[in-house]
């Protein structure tokens, strides 16, 4: 056995096994205690600390005031009856939100979530485990509802689940899976002290379940139905529901057919002036239909029901005539009067070898007696009928299902003023499930401990064995006694019978005696509290004797429901029958109950059960009333505190070495290398240390590897503000199984993620350098590519605009030698012509003065445009040779000869032609062909003919 300790803070508060002191803990208790909102936020009763009944009983009422009424505690489910309707807490949205969520354990506790969680692990396993739920609580405490709820969340996942092809058969199995819940509450329920809708019968249903995990169909079982019920109600109490159902539902015709008279009283119907939710003829009448009861079977069934309310026909005197009580009844039962009456009112006693028949009249109360079993005979067979009619409606073919789920909802606990034998067999059914409960989570749990070689303090549990030997113990019990009380046939008091109790089971530490009770009683003290039943008629009710004559004049009904249940020649025998295993006279009700109580608990061994524990807040059923008191015995009743201890304090999390092992050896890259003596360090010593993990030898190395991690993890989990008294997190390594803590756990999950983010993290590096890597590889290949492309439409550009260039220029080139031997021609081949008069025209003459300046403007303009266009180089002796020749200097005059450099003459010949004669001034346009063509424009605006005499190389300034 390895023992690992670790330092651990969680939130900066101690929850380690170790106490602190008192005064601290006192501290820490009132100021925890003081606060009041954050109680009703704790979904789970194990971390409220420390877990005693009053923090428990204070987060519960925390959460009932804020109208949250489901709570988990541990493996149990904790569920406080609202005595209110709250239409949104069970509505389909909220089943569909629970059925389609991946972790429904995450959302908030209900009953979803076990009803889900059930379902799952069916689902998920490779050979399906038959799961149960186990509804468990005190009369009135919700377990129908919670029961009804269950089956309407499986019935909606049934039709939510199934294909295209099998939604048709979901349906008809969701109906009537529904349509079953009605007819038995109203077939086997009543309105008691505690609860108006108390069940008074026991119920296991099974929800069968196919390969595909699809629901085929179900099956419902029945427990000990209460049919005294049916003659005998205690103060305040009523019948079954479906009297009160015909009485105040039933139509005028049915009144007619079934004999029942407005306004009727019968005693067997005490306290019909309540009106309770339950009272809904229609919907017992609409179930019945939807499960192929058809019109006049009902009404066979409730005319035999009408019968079972009239009781005052056998109490007639011999010499008195037949009343109107027993004509209706034999004409209900469809029996001769005489008949009817003469079987109620004399016995019939078979005696000696040759079984002579002696008929004796019976007393009074014989008659009573005799009435009222005919009443639960025809009771009991009609309920059993309607259980068979059910099922017939519901369950599928044994082949067809391979799995299921159970839902038991069996009565409370129950003790009144006055308990008799139904009290006692339904409180032994609940110390049966008690101990069930016990056996399987609380002493399993710590049991498993032992066998696994942990050390580890165990919690001391209410146990209820003690009790379960007084009753029902060999040789000698209560069940014992009262049976051998009926086996003897002899006439017992009551008081004889406490007598022999209390001197054969003297000593008994579960058994007591009320000094002040005048009446003959025990007391049994129950893990539920004590309970003093009344031993007078404690023998007869369990002998149930049925006459034999009853039975025969049942079997001579002429009614097509009494023929069905009392067959006149039944070939099979009745349940009594197949029940017992001895001779008839022992198979009294004790045995019968005992019989198929250990069936049922060997279907729950056989499954893997949840648990739903329903409180009552106040025996009042008022909303919003939170009796800490009555919650408090309840919660010491049901053992939900030693549960809550267990949990908090125990290991709920428990992992084969291998499976251990898989999940968490990525733990060793956190510490790859394993350094001596530590190990040393975490293994506890005792003298139950055993080698570790002898029976796993090839995963020693890997355990230790990975537990070697632990520190790591602890030191990284662990913040700078710890104080230096950090919390012991233990982690049990036994003999084939680690056995770990919730924040154990966690932390392992921790470090499991984090090596996985690193994992993953490695991975993604890799791939993004992969991909960049990639990606510059791609963007150099592209710009390679690019570039080239570039380069050759660039390349290709030039050599069109080249080609495109050198096209103008020689078509440019050529227009300018063509355009100057153009104007060279005009020029050289111009003549002064004279210019015809136009006809009609007078000639005029001008005025001397008028002349003169003409002809100067005439003579002068070449000089204007010469001194105008010409070079900003152009000066001194150019510009003179330019004004001598357009003025017409005479060359002769010596004043006016200029000695020409030889460097200059070239530029006189820029002047291509001094013009000869008499020049033509036009404004307008020049009379040249190609003298206002220009292939560029020039910036001095000069065109035509005084561009081509301008035209020139113009040399650059110096």
């Amino acid at each position: 056995m390895a023992l690992l300790l670790f330092p651990l803070q969680v939130n900066g508060h101690s929850s380690g096994s170790e106490t602190p002191g008192k005064a601290s803990l006192g501290e820490d208790l009132q100021e925890f205690l003081g606060q009041e909102a954050p109680l009703h936020q704790l979904d789970d009763l194990t971390k409220v600390n420390p877990v005693t009944l009053k923090t428990v009983l204070r987060c519960l009422q925390a959460r009932y005031m804020a109208d949250i009424f489901y709570t988990n505690a541990g493996c149990t489910l904790v569920a406080l009856n609202p005595f209110k309707p709250i239409p949104q807490l069970y509505s389909p949205e909220l089943m569909q939100e629970y059925h389609a969520a991946p972790q429904p354990q995450k959302l908030k506790p209900h009953i979803f979530t076990v009803g889900e969680q059930t379902y799952r692990n069916v689902k998920s396993l490779t050979e399906p485990v038959n799961q149960s739920i186990v509804v468990s609580g005190e009369s009135g405490a919700g377990k129908t509802w919670t029961s009804r709820s269950l089956m309407k969340f499986y019935a909606m996942m049934a039709a939510s689940s199934a294909s295209c092809e099998n939604h048709k058969i979901a349906e008809r199995i969701e109906q009537r899976i529904l349509n079953s819940n009605p007819i038995m509450e109203a077939f086997g329920n009543a309105c008691t002290l505690r609860n108006n809708n108390s069940s008074r019968f026991g119920k296991f249903i099974q929800l069968q379940l196919n390969r595909a995990q699809q629901m085929t169909g179900a099956a419902v079982q029945t427990y000990l139905l209460e049919k005294t019920r049916v003659a005998c109600q205690a103060s305040n109490e009523r019948n079954f529901h479906i009297f009160y159902q015909i009485c105040k539902g039933a139509t005028k015709d049915e009144r007619l057919q079934w004999h029942l008279p407005e306004g009727a009283a019968f005693s067997w119907l005490p306290n019909p002036e309540r009106t309770l939710e339950e009272d809904c003829f229609e919907v017992t009448r609409e179930a019945m239909v939807h499960l192929g009861i058809d019109t006049p079977t009902q009404n066979n069934i409730f005319k035999v029901r009408r019968k079972d309310c009239s009781d005052e026909g056998c109490l007639l005197k011999e010499d008195s005539p037949l009343s109107d009580s027993v004509r209706t009844t034999a004409l209900l039962l469809q029996l001769p009067e005489d008949i009817l009456l003469e079987t109620l009112q004399i016995r019939t006693i078979r005696a000696g070898r040759q079984q002579q028949v002696f008929r004796k009249p019976c007393s009074r109360a014989e008659c009573d007696t005799r009435r009222d079993c005919l009443a639960k005979l025809i009771y009991a067979r009609l309920f059993d009928w309607v259980v068979s009619v059910i099922n017939s409606s519901i369950c599928a073919d044994s082949d067809s299902w391979t799995a299921f789920i159970g839902l038991l909802d069996v009565y409370g606990f129950e003790s009144f003023p006055d308990n008799s034998l139904e009290q006692l067999c339904i409180n032994y059914a609940n110390e049966k499930l008690q101990q069930h409960f016990v056996a399987h989570y609380l002493r399993a749990q710590q049991e498993e401990y032992t066998i696994e070689g942990l050390e580890w303090s165990f919690v001391n549990y209410q146990d209820n064995q003690t009790c379960l030997d007084l009753i029902e113990g060999s040789p000698i019990s209560i069940c014992s006694l009262i049976n051998e009380e009926c086996r003897l046939n002899r006439p017992s008091s009551a008081a004889q019978l406490q007598t022999r109790i209390e001197s054969a089971l003297a000593g008994r530490p579960c058994l007591g005696h009320n000094k002040f009770s005048q009446e003959p009683s025990f007391v049994v003290v129950h893990f539920a509290g004590p309970v003093r039943y009344h031993t007078a008629g404690l023998v007869e009710k369990n002998k149930d004797p049925v006459p034999p004559e009853l039975t025969g004049l049942l079997q001579e009904s002429q009614d097509p429901l009494l023929m069905m249940l009392f067959p006149a020649n039944p070939k099979e025998k009745t349940q009594e029958e197949l029940t017992g295993q001895s001779r008839a006279p022992a198979l009294t009700v004790v045995s019968k109950f005992k019989a198929s109580l250990d069936q049922l608990l060997q279907v729950l061994h056989s499954t893997t059960p949840h648990y739903i524990r329903c409180i009552k807040p106040n025996s009042q059923s008022q909303p919003q009333t939170f009796l800490q008191e009555e919650v408090l015995s309840q919660l010491e009743a049901c053992g939900l505190v030693e549960t809550i201890h267990i949990s908090a304090a125990g290991f709920p999390i428990r992992v084969s070495h291998q499976n251990f092992v898989e999940r968490y050896k990525l733990l060793r890259r956190l510490h790859p290398h394993s350094f001596s003596g530590c190990h040393s360090l975490y293994l506890a010593k005792g003298p139950s240390e055993w080698p570790l993990y002898t029976q796993e030898a090839a995963l020693q190395p890997l355990l230790q590897d990975i537990l070697h991690t632990l520190p790591a993890l602890i030191r990284i989990a662990a913040t700078p503000n710890d104080p230096a008294e950090a919390t012991q997190v233990p982690l049990y390594c036994g003999r084939t199984k680690v056995f770990m803590t919730d924040s154990m756990l966690e932390l392992l999950e921790c470090g499991r993620a984090q090596v996985l983010e690193q994992c993953a993290l490695c991975i993604q590096c890799s791939w993004r350098r992969h991909r960049l890597r990639k990606q510059e590889r791609q963007r150099r290949a592209a710009m390679l590519i690019q570039a080239a492309i570039r380069s050759w439409l660039t390349r290709k550009h030039i050599r069109r605009l080249h080609v495109a260039a050198t096209v103008i220029k020689r078509a440019w080139h050529k227009w300018r030698i063509r355009m100057a031997f153009l104007a060279s021609k005009e020029l050289d081949d111009v003549e002064e012509k004279p210019r015809p008069q136009a006809p009609g025209s007078q000639s005029f003459s001008l005025p001397p003065a008028q002349r003169g300046l003409l002809g100067a403007i005439i003579h002068l303009w070449p000089l204007g445009l010469v001194l105008a266009n010409s070079a900003v180089g152009v000066q001194g002796f150019q510009r003179k040779l330019v004004v001598h020749a357009c003025l017409r200097l005479p060359s002769g005059s010596p004043s006016n000869i200029i000695q020409t450099p030889q460097q200059h003459q070239a530029g006189v010949t820029s002047i291509r032609a001094v013009p000869q004669g008499s020049i033509k001034f036009h404004c307008r346009k020049s009379p040249l062909q190609y003298a206002d063509i220009c292939p560029e424009s020039s910036s001095s605006g000069v065109t035509g003919l005084n561009q081509i005499l301008l035209e020139r190389h113009r040399p650059t300034h110096v």
